[in-house]
């Protein structure tokens, strides 16, 4: 079914979907592999399962309990971030972790471990998730925490979906002083420059990271917008939120993104802001989300879709890797409009297959052009493998089994974890036989 497929609509593969509407269900019956999905907003293929069927949790959808006094929510695999939010906010609470976009289901920021702007204060999803219930095809079903059958609580987080159906979800939410963020956006010069930056918000600032303008070269290398926020005080008004006016109505017949238009969109994004510094209070959404003002942006790509390449360098390598790799993206003048930029601190996910690592991410998005994305790639790769990096799962869609198993050697782990009724096109690409 068309709607079941991938952010990035690349690869495109054939899978039946079905949905679930009542957690007390035993997961269907079938004779091929099934996969649960949630709104699919994984960029690669971790969510999609060729010639299988995929489960919708959509339906999902309710909320089971929230403590207001202790921050404590619980709800269905299906309920989204946004849903959360508008829930908890109006009672002084917020979601421990976010990711960029708050159309991700609780089940779904489970099985990719999500991360944010605060990651190197709050670490991942998975740090805050207190328990959940894990239904295996047998009908077995699992109440899993770090105390409690916590082998299958550390393969799920992280673990893309392939231990089970995640049917509900408890978290521990943090209070705020307000929903309001207290904002500063610094114009930067080159990457030295943005570690210098980071190292210094590090400690004061909750959420922090940079776009990036990739075709930046020489010593403009790595230049951008530094964007560091806090919640703001109790008594700063939340400004209005944003409404979802833009939308992109249909998927034109090549892509929009080309060395020309990514040429002027980064020269402009980058000098829209004359000052080096300006400051603001912004509602968190704009400052979270921005680009969920923008429906069905993933058009934009045309019809052969996009894959987005992230990784993540260990901090000691960082300053010269991400040289190299911005060095090698504005020389083919093969990027994307939004190139983010962010250090992971070093609190430790309790996922087996957590992809943060204490260094610094940069993640963007790249047309799929068949003669030229995965062979560029290939580039990108070796620069991460020489540097003791690793790739981002959920954001994958070219990986081989010999990189995916030197990046995650625990794999085997999961795979003895792995409900065998469950299979997705990304697992069987990268544990292949090597």
């Amino acid at each position: 079914m068309s709607e079941f497929q991938s952010w990035g609509c690349y690869p495109k593969v054939d899978q039946k979907g079905v949905s679930m509407s009542d957690r007390h269900q035993d997961l269907p019956k079938s004779d091929s592999a099934i996969l649960p999905f949630g709104n699919g907003r994984s960029y690669g293929d971790s969510c999609l399962n060729a010639d299988g069927v995929v489960v919708s949790t959509m339906a999902l959808n309710r909320f089971i309990d929230f403590d207001t006094e202790s921050g404590v929510l619980r709800c269905e695999a299906g309920v989204m971030l946004w849903e959360i939010l508008d829930l908890v906010v109006p009672h002084g609470w917020f979601l421990q972790v976010t990711p960029g976009t708050k159309f991700v289901t609780a089940g779904g920021a489970i099985a990719n471990d999500v991360h944010g702007k605060n990651h190197h204060l709050k670490g991942t999803f998975g740090c805050h998730v207190r328990q959940f219930e894990l239904l295996r095809s047998d009908g077995q079903r699992l109440c899993c925490s770090a105390k409690e059958n916590a082998d299958y609580y550390a393969a799920t987080i992280a673990g893309l979906g392939l231990t089970g159906m995640i049917t509900w979800v408890e978290l521990q939410l943090k209070r705020v002083t307000s929903p309001a963020i207290a904002m500063e956006n610094i114009k930067y010069q080159n990457l030295d420059e943005f570690f210098s930056l980071s190292e210094e918000s590090d400690q004061d600032w909750e959420y922090t990271m940079a776009w990036v303008d990739c075709v930046a070269s020489g010593s403009n290398i790595g230049r951008g917008h530094f964007m560091r926020g806090n919640h703001a005080d109790a008594s700063v008004s939340l400004p209005p939120a944003p409404k979802l006016t833009l939308q992109v109505p249909f998927t034109p017949p090549i892509s929009l993104i080309n060395s020309y238009s990514l040429k002027a969109f980064n020269w402009a994004y980058y000098e829209r802001q004359q000052d080096r510094v300006k400051s603001a209070v912004s509602h968190y959404e704009p400052f979270l989300y921005p680009l969920d003002s923008i429906l069905d942006w993933n058009r934009i790509y045309g019809p052969k879709g996009f894959l987005q390449y992230q990784c993540a360098i260990p901090y000691d390598n960082g300053l010269a890797a991400m040289k190299d790799i911005l060095r090698l993206i504005a020389q083919a003048g093969f990027g994307s409009f939004l190139a983010v930029l962010k250090v992971f601190g070093d609190k430790h996910s309790p996922g087996l297959m957590s992809f943060p690592m204490r260094g610094v991410t940069l993640a963007l998005d790249f047309p799929y052009v068949e003669s030229k994305t995965l062979p560029f790639f290939k580039q990108l790769d070796d620069v991460v493998v020489q540097t003791q990096g690793r790739i981002y799962p959920a954001k994958d869609a070219h990986m081989s089994a010999e990189l995916f198993q030197a990046f995650y050697p625990q794999w085997r782990e999961l795979e003895a974890l792995r409900d065998p009724k469950i299979n997705s096109s990304m697992w069987q690409r990268v544990t292949q036989e090597i």
